[in-house]
């Protein structure tokens, strides 16, 4: 569904007053059909009006999760999941109302495993408090998708991020998940051993599911060592292909990149305006490398002469954790700058992943075509992994705006199908992306999904609308 056709979208179901009767008994004021609660339930940073479910339901125990499905199920109401509701691609609105059901609380770290390199925690925990409460483990999480989201949420959408490049994404840093399905069912997906080959992957078939297959309530992860050394920098280029041909070489020389992130032009320049920064306003990269001292000095000296080789000037280095931080800070508020260069904006943001050989080339035929586009469509990404976003901001108000937005926005994602990618390197489908996972797979594969959503969720009560059309 395109975010237009949204506008005109009704709820073709309403949870009846038995079941919220039900849920009142059993939760009482956990249980909330307030509308400022059900609205903020509703909305997330895509570009869709908000879509409100009936009831919130405030979990903080795996029970509590079990026991508000097995009512939901008994009714045939929709459930859809909320963590931090950062999410952007339409992936918590009650497209059919029904009950959300909020983890946000079940926010306890279960166990830390130091020798193992893993823990688990529940599904409401966020990266930030997770790395927080780590911290003197000498071990952290990786996975920084920029947001501070739950590690549920992150689960669900297969999240990635700045860091992606060296540590991978969710998919390679999920050891196991226990989900809550569709019948009530409290189900382990693995043991933390570091490999298996028993029975069908079903770590993996929840990890990027958004929902539709199942609640995730805890969620078992990889930890890693903090760096003994870490340095960033940032450096300035005359055009985007020359800093993306600066990536691409240098990974294909074996540099372990920890970050490389690439902002055009106009993306600095609201970097600069929201963060208060006095960057160059030209397309740059903020780089960081790990390791110890020598080896991050060596990494960093290879990318400066790779960078040179391609126009790179400027080359600045951060190396004191607060300048770090400060810089990781705004490029992490890249999202929110955006939005502000046209206030009152909503962003149909693209999330195109290319293989690396192709990057270059995807990215400036996207920037020509936003070159000829009429709304402001700043371009920055984690171009180590070949992903990159477009951030197409659009007054909701003026229609034509909003077809002009979602025009581009499509034609950045069919140009990535058409270079061997995918349609969404991180930030999952949830109702913007159906068409195009049609595209990107084909019929007998999406009737492979849809026969598996049904034999997972026969009623197609969790996250209906969402991933795959029943």
């Amino acid at each position: 569904m395109t975010a237009t056709a949204a506008h005109t979208q009704t709820r073709d179901r309403r949870a009846p007053a038995v079941l919220l009767e039900a849920l009142r008994a059993r939760f009482g004021a956990a249980v909330s059909s307030g509308e400022s609660i059900c609205d903020q339930h509703g909305r997330d940073e895509s570009p869709y009006p908000t879509m409100a479910p009936d009831a919130v339901v405030f979990a903080e125990s795996t029970q509590d999760v079990v026991d508000a499905v097995n009512l939901c199920a008994a009714h045939k109401v929709p459930i859809i999941a909320y963590g931090a509701g950062s999410s952007i691609e339409g992936h918590v609105l009650a497209l059919h109302g029904g009950i959300s059901i909020d983890v946000s609380k079940m926010n306890k770290v279960v166990s830390v495993d130091v020798d193992d390199l893993t823990c688990t925690v529940q599904a409401g925990v966020t990266r930030m408090q997770l790395n927080s409460e780590i911290r003197n483990t000498g071990l952290f999480f990786p996975i920084d998708p920029g947001a501070d989201a739950s590690l549920g949420g992150m689960t669900a959408t297969r999240a990635s991020g700045t860091n992606a490049v060296r540590y991978g994404t969710m998919r390679e840093n999920v050891v196991c998940v226990t989900v809550v399905t569709a019948d009530g069912k409290v189900v382990t997906t693995a043991g933390r051993a570091k490999k298996s080959s028993a029975g069908y992957d079903l770590t993996r078939l929840f990890v990027g599911s958004e929902g539709t297959l199942g609640v995730i309530v805890e969620v078992t992860v990889k930890l890693y060592p903090q760096p003994e050394a870490v340095s960033g920098a940032v450096c300035t280029f005359p055009d985007v292909e020359a800093a993306v041909n600066t990536v691409i070489q240098s990974i294909q020389m074996g540099v372990p990149l920890a970050r490389a992130e690439l902002l055009d032009g106009l993306t600095v320049h609201a970097v600069n305006l929201y963060s208060k920064t006095q960057l160059a306003e030209t397309p740059m990269l903020f780089l960081e490398f790990h390791g110890s001292p020598a080896g991050v000095k060596e990494q960093a000296e290879t990318v400066q002469e790779v960078a040179s080789n391609n126009g790179g000037e400027n080359f600045e280095w951060a190396v004191n954790p607060e300048d770090r931080t400060r810089l990781w800070n705004a490029r992490h508020h890249a999202f929110f700058a955006c939005l502000q260069l046209k206030p009152g904006s909503r962003a149909f943001t693209t999330d195109a992943c290319v293989p690396i050989s192709k990057l270059a080339q995807c990215i400036t035929e996207t920037a020509k075509d936003v070159q000829r586009a009429n709304l402001p469509a700043p371009i920055f990404g984690h171009v180590g992994d070949g992903n990159f976003h477009c951030v197409i901001v659009a007054d909701p108000n003026i229609p034509q705006e909003m077809e002009e937005a979602e025009r581009l926005n499509q034609s950045v994602m069919q140009r990535a199908l058409r270079l061997g990618g995918t349609c969404t390197g991180e930030h999952g489908v949830g109702l913007h992306k159906m068409d195009l996972l049609f595209d990107e797979h084909g019929a007998d594969a999406m009737d492979l999904m849809r026969r598996l959503k049904a034999a997972f969720d026969p009623h197609n009560i969790m996250n209906p609308g969402k991933l795959v059309a029943i």
